[in-house]
């Protein structure tokens, strides 16, 4: 007998399905009635994950997660699954990210079809040398692409800036050098190490029934399912940055910069993880929101671009609150910031503004209900952060000002932080 449980938020009026599938596989159905469903059919696995073994010692190349996920779409007939979806009206896509690899697809019509599809390709892997071989020149040229986009450089030479040893400084894609190290049998065994139908998970949401989904996921997956360990090498960092500041130049009109502040404290308990990070988040926005005192100031002195953003991220392994603009003088802005958060230590932070926050927080959480897509993806964060979706209203309304008061103290220490910068070329004329 299969395992289930139902969720439900009386807050919200929601509800979802979880099911343990004889195969292994976790399945989440959130029924919703609307007119587009989405479906995402991930593995917890992304380009931080760069050993085969428990040990650290067989080390996969880099960037070996996103061609993974390029020739997954290839199929042993000669036929792309791309242009089945199409055939289907299905709209498909997929992404890899530093933690996960997400293959994905929006129907209005024919979507258990399309489900069925999204299930047979990616648990049907087919990497044969030719091409393999040809999409290292198509991915090959997306690396020089990234490399030449101005705000990729930013933020891959922050993150560098933040950590010495951790694989999330490595960019995404690997390089031309690492990718040419990849062969059907690195393809194969990096597969068959973390796509583990165990290790995966099914995201379901939109006009669908549970038994609808169950019968395309009985009629195309394995009826049964062998214990697996998969393997997690964490590394120990230096909470320390790794270099205080990096420039660069790229095709930018006027320079662009990145701060980031480096995450010391990574919870093991997925709850006060979460915890951690919807603070964070209402810390963010007290901070550095345009409805702040210090957005304020700098943009009325024109040191600041109207795209100035502040995003915190905290996983397993890693955290970092990452603050991010355009501006004349990048330098300047990084010492006003500093000066705001001195003087906000002096003065202490706002009861207000911190009810404010928490209300935008909630307000943006409560807004994902509203598309299928929103909800599919926002679902799969927390089952892959072994949360569940509706607690986290509970410890946003939950939030008390003494613990965000404690997060401040604690968070902004001078060694965590790094500027990134990306000026323009020289003699450029943009």
């Amino acid at each position: 007998m299969r395992e289930q449980k139902l969720f439900t938020s009386q807050l919200l009026g929601e509800s979802y399905t979880y099911i343990k599938h004889a195969s292994g596989l976790p399945i989440y159905i959130f029924p919703k009635k609307m007119t587009t469903a989405h479906a995402l059919f991930a593995t917890d696995f992304g380009s931080v994950d760069i050993y085969l073994d428990q040990d650290g010692k067989q080390r996969l190349p880099d960037g070996v997660a996103h061609f993974l996920e390029h020739k997954l779409f290839t199929n042993e007939d000669g036929s792309d699954s791309f242009e089945r979806f199409s055939a289907l009206g299905a709209d498909a896509n997929a992404y890899t990210s530093h933690t996960r690899t997400v293959y994905l697809f929006s129907a209005t019509d024919r979507f258990l079809d399309s489900l069925a599809e999204l299930i047979d390709f990616v648990t049907h892997p087919f990497f044969e040398e030719e091409s393999v071989e040809r999409e290292k020149g198509i991915i090959g040229e997306e690396i020089r692409m990234c490399r030449d986009n101005p705000y990729d450089r930013c933020y891959y030479n922050m993150l560098a800036g933040l950590y010495r040893k951790h694989p999330i400084k490595t960019e995404l894609c690997g390089s031309v050098r690492s990718i040419a190290k990849i062969t059907p049998r690195v393809l194969y065994d990096t597969y068959h190490t973390f796509y583990h139908l165990s290790n995966m998970a099914l995201v379901v949401s939109g006009d669908v029934t549970v038994e609808e989904v169950l019968a395309v996921a009985d009629a195309h997956l394995p009826t049964s399912a062998a214990p697996v360990e998969i393997p997690r090498v964490r590394v120990d960092e230096d909470p320390c940055v790794s270099v205080a500041r990096t420039e660069a130049e790229g095709q930018v009109a006027k320079p662009i910069f990145c701060i980031g502040v480096k995450e010391a404290v990574l919870p093991d308990d997925p709850i006060e993880r979460a915890r951690r990070d919807a603070g964070l988040t209402i810390l963010s926005e007290m901070l550095f929101s345009p409805s702040g005192d210090l957005y304020r100031d700098l943009f009325e002195k024109g040191m600041i671009s109207p795209e100035f953003s502040a995003d915190y991220a905290l996983t397993r392994g890693f955290g970092f609150l990452q603050i991010c603009g355009e501006a004349d003088d990048p330098d300047a802005v990084y010492r006003e910031i500093l000066q705001y958060l001195d003087t906000q230590r002096e003065k202490g932070l706002s009861q207000q503004d911190f009810e404010r926050a928490k209300r935008v927080e909630f307000a943006e959480y409560i807004k994902g209900f509203d598309s299928t897509e929103e909800i599919a993806n926002t679902l799969l964060a927390f089952v892959f952060d072994d949360t569940d979706l509706f607690a986290y209203a509970d410890i946003v309304e939950g939030m008390e000002f003494s613990y965000i008061e404690h997060l401040f103290e604690e968070f902004f220490e001078k060694d965590r932080f790094t500027l990134s910068i990306v000026k323009p070329k020289e003699g450029a004329n943009l």
